[in-house]
């Protein structure tokens, strides 16, 4: 079999070779850089995203290395969104630098047998009928390898998309944000977001004795590009909006980013893939990007595998597209009205941002409705025909009567049958480990002859609430989302997938 080749070590690229390990497809993956980047351009988790890991049950060493924050922000306003209120195992966002996000992604890759081969730069892509000869510009000179699928991982300057000639629409920057981590003499007592007429910053502390302050002022409202942010700018705008730069020495990374919205025409185009920032690029607002870019390798993983493998239905791996494409356009939607919001740096806007401050504290349901669409935790794919309220929506970790929990159901990777209807409180008729764990001697779980990609467990649950109750059954996908439920039945049509 040949591998599939996914082009970028990054969040997204490294957990979508995982997904794939989990199914026995042999998975190389190609990084230009020879080392992890030390910087760390996003610094949040959110709720769907440890959902998504507690699913292959490694959301714990995430926790362990991370800090919870029970709150998140739309457009840096002041009043900052309650994720407490979150119907999620995980209602808060998780502070943990991308370096040691990438770093526990790439652990959790190697353990399940993925390649990574960093210093391999990717030049070019030759399609074929039944392969992608790949180009690769490598330490020891230029080599090229067959692929089965080529998955675009690889940023918002993709050579994948380009390459495979996917067109990327969207809009030009016309606003410049900055971004300096620093030591500081005097620094703050905790976190701070001030924002008004000379502009906006955010200043966060980081590990190691390091602050980040983030923001744009008046001067970045812009189209053109300007230099290469300097200390002496940086103290300067942080000291217009704050009245002081802290004693800020030190620095240990400058960076600029453009407010540039755009969106892969297609996210499939034969036997290319594109996920993450290769797919959608926009600014980083809300912090959501490293996390839509999760959430698209885990709807890719399961479908991508089931087709190298020859067990796919027709259609399954282009209901990628349709079902993330969507996703992407409203990323760029919140995100272009954050920046909006993060931008109204005007008398007008500053009335604007006091108003919308108010009405989330007097409409408490205006907050939770915000927190979730930031948390991914109301995304539905729309079902292929009538169906139950349930289908298309995502399944909570829903705890068992006698024990245990949904995801600890999933950590195979595999399809999850519900059978609803059992006497006793039992819990799961199997352990919910990787295969790589697993007791070869012991059964994982009933295997359906009309499903053989789903393992059925027949269980309670502790407490049915909601859309669940009276449900008898449910096909959970592997990402987490139902792909069929009904409270009379206890067997999906035959061969269900999605």
């Amino acid at each position: 079999m040949d591998p599939v080749i996914v082009v970028g070590a990054g969040p997204t690229g490294l957990w979508l070779a995982a997904e794939l390990r989990l199914h026995d497809v042999p998975v190389i993956v190609l990084e230009t850089r020879e080392e992890r980047d030390p910087h760390s351009k996003a610094v949040t988790v959110h709720p769907r995203t440890l959902e998504v890991l507690a699913m292959r049950g490694v959301a714990g060493r995430f926790l362990a290395a991370g800090m919870p924050i029970p709150t998140g922000h739309f457009g840096s306003l002041p009043r900052r969104l309650d994720f407490g209120v979150l119907e999620t195992a995980y209602p808060f966002t998780l502070f943990l630098p991308q370096a040691d996000t990438e770093r526990l992604l790439e652990e959790h890759a190697r353990e399940l047998g993925a390649t990574v081969l960093r210093g391999h730069r990717v030049t070019g892509l030759e399609e074929h009928a039944d392969a992608v000869s790949v180009l690769v510009a490598g330490p020891d000179g230029p080599y090229r390898l067959r692929a089965c699928y080529v998955a675009g991982c690889d940023g918002t300057r993709s050579t994948v998309r380009q390459a495979a000639g996917i067109g990327f629409p969207g809009t030009d920057p016309t606003v410049w944000g900055w971004l300096g981590d620093v030591v500081l003499d005097d620094p703050p007592a905790g976190p701070l977001s001030v924002s008004g007429g000379d502009g906006g910053v955010m200043v966060v502390p980081l590990p190691g004795g390091v602050h980040r302050f983030v923001g744009v002022t008046a001067d970045d409202l812009r189209p053109g590009r300007p230099g290469e942010l300097t200390m002496e700018e940086l103290r300067a705008k942080v000291a217009r909006v704050l009245g002081t730069d802290f004693g800020m020495h030190d620095p240990r990374w400058l960076s600029r980013f453009g407010n540039a919205a755009r969106q892969a025409e297609q996210y499939r185009r034969g036997r290319i893939v594109l996920a993450g920032d290769a797919a959608h690029m926009h600014f980083p607002a809300g912090g959501v990007g490293l996390n839509v870019g999760v959430q698209d390798a885990a709807n890719l993983g399961w479908k991508l595998a089931a087709t190298v493998r020859g067990a796919a239905p027709d259609g399954l791996l282009g209901t990628y597209h349709a079902e993330r494409h969507p996703v992407g356009a409203e990323l760029l939607r919140h995100t272009r009205a954050q920046t909006a919001l993060m931008t109204a740096i005007s008398d007008d806007g500053q009335a604007l941002r006091s108003l919308l401050g108010s009405l989330l504290d007097e409409v408490p349901e205006l907050s939770r409705t915000l927190a979730e669409r930031l948390a991914a935790l109301d995304v539905r794919y729309a079902p292929a025909g009538p169906a139950h309220s349930l289908a298309g929506t995502r399944a909570p970790d829903l705890p068992l009567a006698g024990g245990g929990t949904l995801y600890g159901l999933m950590h195979a990777g595999r399809h999850v049958l519900l059978d609803l209807t059992a006497e006793d409180a039992s819990g799961a008729e199997g352990p919910g480990l990787p295969y790589a764990d697993r007791d070869p001697g012991l059964p994982y779980a009933d295997r359906d002859p009309g499903l053989p990609h789903a393992d059925r467990h027949r269980v309670r649950l502790a407490d049915p609430a909601g859309a669940w109750a009276g449900v008898r059954a449910a096909l959970v996908r592997p990402d987490g989302h139902v792909a069929w439920a009904s409270e009379e039945s206890t067997s999906p049509p035959a061969q269900t997938w999605a």
